[in-house]
């Protein structure tokens, strides 16, 4: 044998590759040590997944008794309302209330003696409660209304002094573009009572929380404009936003005989339920009842 042959010889016995034995075995054991080590991943993986759930579901409730604590706080002098439907598990809660977006104090007397003239009123005009009155001076700085603002001297929240029927509550028409000084109202009907403190409070919405845990949903409308006496009418097409999805289970109370009824408790309970855990919280917010 030539020098050359032995050398091709040796070249590809060092060639050698894998037998089909030796591939499945490798195959097997790595398979076995993949599935040890899941074993022992699957539960830390699994952990952390149900603790970003449990913290969503948290945050959703969270986020929503914030959002109607918030509301609340600023609902018009006696006109939180809470009213049910359904019974058990299936109740519906409604929330009523509305909105103040500003307030001040009315002119009670002064230089003014009767109504104001037709859209132009003086310095000194008082607001007369003898008689039907269409303006009164603003003591105290300007204030900017909007479109659709009421203005509310006194409301009790009961009948003969409600603003939802619309005894307390006029129609504001003065100027919307710049903080007035004055208040225009269009309304032929005096307001049924003074108020102690010659206080007003401008109400531009009403405002409506609905909890359902039948549909799962926590939903709060608004909407501009007259008042509409809850629960005798739906709310208006369109003024919808949903607070929180997979409600499975809530509550809500009014109080409003706290400290000699010059304050309100609305207290909340809702729970996120969600691939079989449930997260409830609770909140409690207070309400100013003086008018």
């Amino acid at each position: 044998m030539s020098d050359l042959s032995l050398i091709r010889g040796l070249r590809f016995r060092g060639q050698r590759g894998f037998t089909l034995i030796e591939m499945i075995t490798v195959i097997v054991i790595t398979g076995i040590i993949g599935a040890m080590v899941g074993v022992f991943i699957q539960a830390p993986v699994q952990g952390y997944i149900d603790s970003a759930r449990r913290a969503e579901m948290a945050d959703i409730a969270d986020t929503a008794l914030r959002r109607i604590t918030r509301d609340v706080r600023l609902a018009l002098p006696n006109s939180v309302q809470v009213h049910t439907s359904g019974a058990g598990a299936t109740t519906i809660y409604y929330l009523d209330f509305l909105a103040a977006t500003a307030g001040g104090r009315y002119r009670a007397s002064g230089m003014g003696t009767t109504f104001c003239a037709a859209a132009a009123p003086a310095s000194g005009d008082v607001l007369l409660f003898n008689a039907a009155d269409t303006c009164f001076e603003i003591l105290g700085p300007p204030i900017q209304f909007q479109a659709n603002d009421q203005v509310v001297i006194y409301n009790l929240g009961i009948p003969g002094a409600d603003a939802y029927s619309g005894a307390t509550r006029r129609a504001y028409a003065g100027a919307t573009a710049a903080p007035v000084s004055f208040v225009l109202l269009n309304s032929t009907q005096r307001f049924p009572f003074e108020s102690p403190g010659q206080r007003f409070q401008v109400v531009h919405e009403q405002v409506r929380y609905i909890c359902d845990p039948v549909s799962g949903t926590l939903m709060r409308y608004a909407w501009a404009g007259a008042a509409i006496a809850p629960p005798a009418a739906a709310v208006p097409a369109g003024v919808g936003a949903k607070l929180a999805t997979h409600v499975s289970a809530c509550s809500v109370t009014y109080d409003s005989s706290v400290a000699a009824q010059q304050t309100g408790v609305v207290t909340l309970w809702l729970t996120i339920s969600e691939n079989g855990e449930s997260v409830t919280l609770y909140s409690a917010a207070h309400v100013s009842n003086i008018p």
